[in-house]
């Protein structure tokens, strides 16, 4: 992650608020401790023709891939943790819109590291179901409900 300058901060910071996403998933993944893998990312969006746009942004920022969708739209998505914290440190004062969104996706990167118990991965699980009266979460299917009743249900601890 570069260190940017303060107008690169403010434009990504409009950018994201514009054109981006932040979230995180609760991925099924056995591989886990918890049978979830935790994946945070930073998304930015612009049609095809705007892929140039986002190789800058790649550029500016050191971090993360792009990927050309089927429906004419390319993502520009950062999933590092330290590449998404020292971005959101950087344009965290110019944000407007996702604010909230970045200060949670802080909050949860932060809790996701260290987690040992079952009921520390639960309350890092509510903390990202809050991402459903952030964002326009159509699709969002893995909640507290169904992650705490399938741990429940495989009596998994550790």
């Amino acid at each position: 992650m570069n260190v940017l300058a303060e107008t690169d901060a403010a434009y990504i910071a409009g950018f994201l608020d514009g054109d981006g996403s932040i979230n995180v998933r609760l991925k099924p993944n056995k591989a886990y401790r918890f049978d979830f893998q935790i994946a945070p990312n930073i998304v930015f969006y612009q049609s095809k023709k705007g892929l140039s746009v986002l190789n800058r942004l790649m550029e500016i920022i050191g971090g993360g891939k792009i990927r050309l969708r089927n429906d004419g739209i390319a993502e520009y998505t950062i999933g590092d943790t330290d590449t998404m914290i020292n971005l959101i440190n950087q344009i965290m004062p110019y944000l407007i819109l996702k604010k909230d969104q970045a200060s949670l996706l802080m909050a949860v990167l932060k809790r996701k590291e260290n987690l040992t118990t079952k009921k520390e991965f639960l309350k890092v699980v509510k903390l990202i179901d809050s991402y459903k009266q952030l964002n326009y979460s159509k699709r969002r299917k893995n909640d507290f409900n169904l992650v705490s009743a399938q741990l429940e249900q495989s009596k998994k601890e550790v």
